[in-house]
């Protein structure tokens, strides 16, 4: 059984262990020591990484009562061992964070945690409940201020009989001895992870997103140091947005309702100069079949346009795109169905769609000279 240096101190940045086996498995070496400080995979938290001896210890994994270290290479006798402590302790800040936000949510609305992941980027935590608006702005507030309260984070061991007289969170049902993180006044929860020593090292707690999850919702948190880089980086797309459009960051949000209006106005300003060119280029159509290229245009227009022009041609079919990113067409006709018309075309120049007897849509991968190779044929 290994002995786990991360529950004795999670502050251990280094120590000496001696090899009890070293195996080759199918991520790597699978290397056992005697003690270990790196934390295995569990609870929602990733495994530690960093050094035993010069081999890199890319995950560590719980198998039974032994702690599991997966190395790039073999490893053999006594060892000196590293962490990556940085990040260990950002993932110490989440962890605790996670604690302090569901201990606050559980106490303001009743709901549970009954899911919990700790990701590269930030941390989703699953609730069996649905939570206001007003309420998350709420418990946002109360877990940012037991971070400044600078609480201890404890670890408690219940002796046998006592665990009945804990009121304690827990996502399911534990065997054995039972570890209890308690944060006064803020949480009580079973937990086997590694935490900060007190709540004034987790930094911040700032909600990002929620979102309707099953019965309940899923929240998105930025914790500590995730936290501030989170913030530096929207800070930085700020200001860039800022000099865009030459407006002060606190003006951003009016900045770009106006840039969307004057938008939404070139767009129909476009639009019916467009349909007036369709119009124009439409009157100028004759014979039974027509086919015309709108370079850089989209599906719609090629819809206006082709049902234009199948008020004079017998068939009329319109292309708008570009060699470089394909075609989006469309067939038309008032007295053909030109559904076998779209399947031959999809057929000979690698494209998809389909619709009704008088007009079919779709797109093409072919250039504009195989499209007029094929219309030859129609």
């Amino acid at each position: 059984m290994t002995q786990k240096l991360y529950y004795e101190n999670q502050y251990i940045k280094e120590f000496t262990a001696s090899v009890v086996s070293c195996t080759e498995g199918k991520c790597g070496f699978e290397v056992i020591l005697d003690k270990t400080a790196f934390f295995p995979e569990g609870g929602g938290q990733p495994g530690d990484t960093g050094f035993i001896g010069d081999a890199e210890v890319i995950d560590t994994v719980e198998r039974g009562a032994d702690v599991v270290h997966i190395c790039a290479k073999a490893v053999s006798g006594e060892v000196e061992c590293r962490l990556d402590f940085e990040k260990r302790f950002t993932n110490m800040q989440q962890h605790t964070g996670e604690h302090i936000f569901s201990g606050v949510l559980h106490a303001v609305c009743g709901y549970d945690n009954v899911g919990f992941h700790m990701g590269e980027s930030c941390i989703t935590v699953d609730f069996n409940g649905v939570v206001t608006s007003d309420e998350l702005a709420r418990i946002e507030k109360l877990a940012n201020e037991a971070i400044y309260k600078n609480i201890p984070v404890e670890a408690i061991y219940p002796a046998d009989g006592e665990l009945e007289n804990y009121s304690y969170r827990s996502k399911k049902e534990i065997n054995g001895q039972v570890r209890l993180t308690k944060i006064e006044g803020i949480d009580l929860c079973a937990c086997c992870g590694t935490h900060v020593a007190y709540t004034g090292e987790v930094g911040i707690i700032k909600v990002i997103s929620v979102m309707n999850y099953k019965s309940g919702v899923r929240i998105t948190l930025q914790i500590g140091r995730k936290a501030l880089a989170d913030y530096c980086e929207k800070n930085k797309s700020v200001h860039e947005i800022s000099n865009l459009l030459k407006a002060k960051t606190d003006e951003i949000t009016p900045a770009v309702e106006r840039v969307l209006a004057q938008l939404h106005e070139a767009r129909y300003a476009y639009s019916t100069l467009k349909k007036e060119l369709f119009a124009l280029k439409a009157n100028e159509a004759n014979g039974e079949k027509y086919i015309a290229f709108d370079d850089g245009g989209n599906a719609d227009d090629a819809r206006v346009f082709a049902d234009l022009l199948a008020e004079k041609v017998g068939i009329a079919a319109v292309f708008s795109g570009n060699d470089d990113i394909g075609y989006k067409y469309t067939v038309v006709a008032r007295e053909r169905d030109v559904r076998e018309i779209g399947k031959a075309l999809n057929a000979a120049c690698g494209g998809r769609g389909g619709g009704k007897p008088d007009m079919v849509q779709g797109s093409v991968a072919a250039t504009r000279e195989e499209i007029e190779s094929f219309w030859k044929t129609v």
